[in-house]
């Protein structure tokens, strides 16, 4: 097994690469249709997208090379607080070894530390290792979707309250 990733915020010389990550993992859990993520602008400068001041993107690095990234910003037309998890992605060499629980949580404490109130995310019938992830870290499947991400093909939903207090937007 190798070593847990080093994890960093995204920098522009990260681009190519993730950009190359996102489009390997996605085709692999029939992911790359209308209505997903693939189809995403951001995709070709995930640096320059996550650069608003309440957004956050991460790499995974295994010996300098990047292996996934996980990203959040505001939920796109959801209610004020709500921020969205976005293009959690891992290569297969780099799954089952914590590496995205390790990136998930991360990101949930950003989010929190950030003033938000709730991270929303959608995902496939076909992720089945990420819903696993999202539920064992507390994240309760939705019975309709939040907002306007525009990923109409995915049919599942999760929300995680970032504080006991925070009611369903």
């Amino acid at each position: 097994m190798q070593d847990l990733a080093h994890i960093r915020p995204i920098e522009a010389r990260d681009d190519l690469a993730l950009a190359a990550v996102i489009r390997e993992v996605m085709p692999e859990f029939g992911a790359d249709g209308p209505g997903t993520a693939l189809h995403d602008p951001e995709i070709a400068a995930m640096s320059a997208a996550y650069a608003d001041p309440k957004s956050r993107y991460f790499v995974a690095c295994l010996a300098d090379r990047v292996v996934g990234g996980v990203g959040m910003g505001p939920l796109r037309g959801g209610a004020e607080g709500v921020a969205e998890l976005r293009k959690m992605y891992l290569l297969s060499i780099a799954r089952r070894q914590g590496i995205g629980r390790a990136l998930l949580r991360m990101t949930i404490d950003e989010a929190r530390a950030a003033g938000y109130t709730h991270l929303y995310l959608e995902t496939m019938e076909t992720m089945s290792a990420a819903r696993s992830l999202y539920e064992s870290e507390g994240f309760k499947l939705l019975p309709a979707s939040w907002g306007d991400t525009g990923h109409f093909a995915c049919h599942i939903s999760y929300a995680l309250a970032l504080a006991e207090t925070s009611p369903a937007p």
